[in-house]
């Protein structure tokens, strides 16, 4: 079976199963035809575990108006304000902190990373 040829492909950030047809997503997905009610649907279904992040999104348009998209893991801002427990960053980056990753900490994110990642393993800290 050949291939169907795509249309566009698009990249949106969303927060996580509060998906809505009003912009960004009917803006970025209207133009191209597609059923934007059952992406948003599709969209917060598969996100609802993930509740509060921003979540990254790939969506391949077809010339038939059919479409696929695939998720991607939170941005890493994202989850190291998670796990500082912070809601916003620092207003003076740089001078004025916020807050302190631990080594374990920062293991977690990046291996919470790698299927986005281009990496072959997770590197252990070296002692200090």
């Amino acid at each position: 079976m050949a291939a169907k040829p795509i249309k566009a492909v698009v990249k949106l950030r969303l927060q996580a199963s509060k998906a809505t047809p009003a912009p960004p997503v009917g803006s970025t997905l209207g133009p191209h035809g597609i059923n934007i009610p059952m992406f948003v649907k599709s969209f917060n279904d598969q996100t609802a575990k993930d509740a509060g992040l921003v979540i990254p999104c790939v969506v391949t348009i077809y010339t038939d108006r059919s479409f696929d998209f695939v998720l991607k893991t939170p941005p890493a801002t994202t989850l190291i304000k998670k796990a500082l427990g912070l809601d916003r960053g620092s207003k003076k980056p740089n001078s004025e902190k916020v807050g302190k990753l631990t080594k374990a900490q920062v293991l977690e994110i990046a291996k919470q990373k790698m299927t986005d990642l281009n990496a072959a393993s997770v590197l252990k800290p070296h002692a200090a």
